[in-house]
């Protein structure tokens, strides 16, 4: 018997196999979840997605499913929900794990330059979308009680140079899940967000100063490593799975410790 036996999860950014949505969505299959997933509309983008999906564990069955969703529309998401719907009743696990910045204002001393459409985008793809897909998965998770997570780091809390605008976003971040932690918790709907480590990923190549990160990480942190796909995968089994009933509007920390230590 697996943690998730019979639990469904829909993960949403997976770009391919290197990225946090990746491991998340191994993770949970390793313990008995099926797994559906979103990509970026785009013959391109949908070739990506399912090259990274098929090197995932086999569900057998149709297949997985592969939904073209942009989460900056909300016409879109309420079809890719639609679409998830047509062939799961109900849905126990929801991953967000997309982010956007431009990367032009990823870089040592650029964020008092960052313009307002600019800034306005990052909050918008990176924080707003995990309201937008709450709000409108939220039928589904309620009818067995279901699990939101979502992706942070350690920027939202502390100045990172180089991190920028999306420091400013995943903080936002992380205050939308706490308040959607609140409004849903009477359905029996948990939010979460975890804060990763540096890990070599397309997201975190474009943040300036990126190398130095995990460079500080090997020599500092109290593990004296990086984090590794697996360790949040791991995690994400646990938020997902009823080992954290009573776990909601928290931000779990899964850097090999690095948060804890000053400059």
């Amino acid at each position: 018997m697996g943690l998730l036996d019979g639990k469904v999860a829909l993960i949403v950014g997976i770009a391919n196999e290197r990225s946090y949505a990746w491991h998340i969505a191994k993770a949970l299959i390793d313990h008995g979840a099926t797994c559906a997933y979103t990509c970026l509309p785009g013959e391109k983008n949908q070739r990506r997605t399912e090259r990274a999906v098929k090197a995932l564990p086999g569900e057998g069955g149709q297949g997985p499913l592969i939904i073209p969703m942009d989460a900056a529309s909300d016409g879109d998401i309420d079809t890719a929900i639609s679409a998830f719907e047509a062939r799961h009743d109900a849905m126990h696990v929801l991953v967000h794990s997309i982010a956007f910045a431009d990367r032009e204002y990823l870089s040592y001393g650029k964020f008092v330059e960052t313009p307002r459409d600019a800034f306005l985008s990052a909050i918008d793809i990176s924080a707003y979308t995990l309201l937008g897909l709450s709000r409108r998965c939220r039928s589904l998770l309620a009818k067995d009680g279901g699990s939101v997570m979502a992706m942070s780091y350690y920027g939202a809390e502390k100045v990172v140079p180089g991190y920028n605008v999306m420091g400013v976003a995943k903080a936002t971040l992380e205050a939308t899940a706490r308040y959607l932690a609140g409004d849903l918790g009477a359905q029996n709907i948990r939010v979460n967000t975890i804060s990763g480590g540096y890990l070599r990923t397309l997201a975190s190549s474009a943040v300036g100063g990126a190398d130095k990160i995990s460079e500080q990480n090997l020599e500092r942190s109290p593990l004296r490593r990086n984090v590794e796909g697996g360790d949040v995968g791991n995690t994400a089994v646990y938020l997902a799975s009823d080992l954290s009933a009573g776990v909601t509007g928290e931000n779990i920390y899964v850097d090999c410790g690095a948060n804890i230590v000053g400059v």
